[in-house]
């Protein structure tokens, strides 16, 4: 066994030596060939790498493959931070849409403010409405005009379209306004094309009865309700709403004014009204012991 191991390694290594001594003039010559300047050399070089470099395209299949793999991560990745980019534009997009809306519906409730049609002997003065401080036993909105623009108690409120309340409290730089649907709130009012006069009453629903009614009969739903003018607290002709029936047969008022969105109001300046000095008395019935001490006192 072991002259046998000396044998093959007596052959491997001579064989080893000559291959790489071989190797060596085959890729010196090459390199001498390739850098000789003679025109029967370069056609030589040309037609060698005429025939070889196309069949080594199987060969660079990877190599291509990786690049154009690369590339489209690149392109993905730019794509992703497009995406990225038009999703924050969009958001952006939608917040001014949004607000967009809320300017087109204010302007649209100033211009129905300056296209009512009111009495030319009332003047008016638009005031924002600051909080809703309505409860389910007081409906009531404040204003940001007070005594500093010349307001004063029982003047009539409206939005765009008709009556929202009377002013119930004024402060040097706000004022209180009770809506028609809060339950103290009683208003004079004429239906139309009847006449029959009438007396809205509230009670904390967004649609107030109708109290004191003569003939029901000459009432249909969907005629006009307008104030009367009656005791003079609201001026006459501003517009309440219309005759509705509930589901148990009750005559109420629709009114035209949107108490949802409740954001401008006109105050009313109707100097030629009476002033109101007791409130209270005004927008609810007088209790017994008030009605006895009035008699006394007459």
């Amino acid at each position: 066994m072991a002259k046998d191991r000396s044998n093959s390694y007596d052959y491997a290594g001579p064989l080893r030596r000559l291959l790489l001594s071989v190797l060596c003039l085959v890729l010196l010559a090459t390199f001498l060939l390739w850098r000789i300047d003679s025109p029967r050399l370069e056609r030589f070089r040309l037609q060698i790498t005429d025939s070889i470099v196309p069949n080594f395209d199987w060969a660079m299949a990877p190599v291509t493959g990786t690049i154009n793999l690369m590339r489209d991560f690149q392109s993905y990745q730019r794509i992703a931070e497009q995406n990225q980019e038009l999703r924050r534009e969009l958001r952006q997009m939608q917040a001014w849409k949004e607000a967009a809306l809320q300017l087109e519906q204010e302007n649209a409730r100033l211009l129905d403010l300056n296209k009512v049609r009111l009495d030319p002997r009332l003047t008016f003065i638009t005031g924002v409405v600051l909080a809703d401080s309505g409860s389910p036993f007081r409906q009531s909105v404040l204003l940001n005009v007070g005594a500093r623009d010349g307001l004063v108690d029982g003047w009539a409120t409206m939005d765009g379209i008709g009556l929202v309340g009377r002013i119930s409290g004024v402060a040097q730089n706000t004022s209180r306004v009770i809506l028609l649907t809060d339950a103290s709130s009683r208003i004079p009012a004429i239906v139309q094309p009847s006449g029959q006069r009438v007396i809205v009453a509230g009670d904390n629903t967004s649609a107030p009865p109708i109290d004191f009614l003569e003939n029901p009969d000459l009432i249909r739903p969907g005629d006009r309700v307008i104030s009367s003018g009656d005791g003079g607290v609201f001026p006459a002709g501003l517009l309440i709403g219309q005759v509705a029936a509930d589901p148990g047969g009750r005559l109420r008022v629709r009114l035209a004014a949107d108490y949802e969105r409740l954001e401008f109001l006109r105050v009313l300046r109707s100097y030629d009204t009476e002033p109101v000095v007791d409130s209270a008395g005004v927008v609810a019935p007088r209790t017994l012991t008030e009605q006895v001490e009035g008699v006394a006192s007459e």
